[in-house]
């Protein structure tokens, strides 16, 4: 990564979201590695990343996954990638809590990255 890329997420860092938590569990320029607990029947907001894309990989539950015009369902040890700028969210459609690693990478990863076009908990930009 160049010398200006910026991370703004430190190793250990965690946040407990209506829908769930997540934790980091790596961090360093031009990656982080976060695990996202999803509660039963609860959803992410619908959004985008302008600077960065993601790798999803559910390691337990079942996820329906949003991107663009496309729905698709994840289970254990399957594989998803989020391009930077597209629309996208993760629900947990089990009755388990569902569990999966992102794995970012882009120059800039921040909380602020974020632009939410539909949430349920009242948080769109």
């Amino acid at each position: 990564m160049s010398s200006d890329s910026v991370n703004e997420y430190e190793t250990g860092a965690s946040d407990i979201r209506p829908w769930g938590k997540w934790t980091v569990l790596s961090s360093r320029d031009g990656c982080v590695v976060k695990e996202i607990v999803v509660e039963p029947g609860q959803v992410l907001s619908l959004q985008s990343h302008e600077h960065r894309a993601e790798h999803w990989i559910v390691l337990e539950g079942t996820a329906e996954v949003t991107i663009d015009d496309s729905v698709i369902q994840r289970n254990s040890n399957e594989v998803v990638f989020i391009p930077a700028k597209s629309k996208h969210r993760i629900a947990n459609i089990g009755d388990t809590k569902m569990r999966f690693v992102e794995v970012q990478t882009g120059e800039i990863l921040s909380e602020a990255d974020i632009k939410r076009y539909e949430d349920k908990y009242g948080r769109s930009s």
